[in-house]
C-alpha cells in the first residue's frame, strides 16, 4: 500500500475481486478489469484517461535446440534515480520453437478533489 492517507492522490487499496494493490481512486481495477464504481463522478474521470507510454515486444529463444529461462521484471525509480518498486511480473521458460509476447502501458487519469503537494 502507499504511504498516502486515503482520500488523497496516490492513496491505494486491495481490489476487492483479485486483491491487487489499486489507486483508491480506480473505479475499474487495471489488473482484474473488474468494475469497482458507477458513480457519475468516476465515469467523468474515466474520460480523462491518458495512456502516455505503451510498448510492445516479443521474447524469442536465440536459433538452436537449448531452452531459455527468462524472469520479466519491472522496476519504477523517481525523479532522483531511487527505486521505489521492483516487481517479477512473471517467470518461466522458452523452447526452441515458442515465443512470448508482452504488452508495458502506462494509465494516467486526473486526480481530483487534491491539492498539489511538492516533495522536496
Amino acid at each position: 500500500m502507499s504511504s498516502a492517507r486515503p482520500g488523497t492522490a496516490g492513496a491505494t487499496r486491495p481490489c476487492p475481486h483479485c486483491k491487487a494493490t489499486i489507486l483508491e481512486s480506480a473505479s475499474v481495477c487495471p489488473a482484474c478489469r473488474g468494475h469497482l464504481r458507477y458513480d457519475e463522478a468516476s465515469l467523468q474521470r474515466e474520460k480523462t484517461r491518458i495512456s502516455p507510454l505503451r510498448i510492445e515486444g516479443t521474447l524469442a529463444p536465440p536459433a538452436g535446440e537449448k531452452v531459455y529461462e527468462y524472469s520479466m521484471v519491472l522496476s519504477l525509480r523517481n525523479e532522483r534515480g531511487e527505486e521505489i518498486n521492483r516487481q517479477i511480473i512473471g517467470v518461466g521458460a522458452l523452447h526452441p520453437d515458442e515465443l512470448r509476447v508482452f504488452t508495458l502501458q502506462v494509465e494516467m487519469t486526473e486526480a481530483t478533489d487534491t491539492k498539489v503537494r511538492r516533495r522536496h
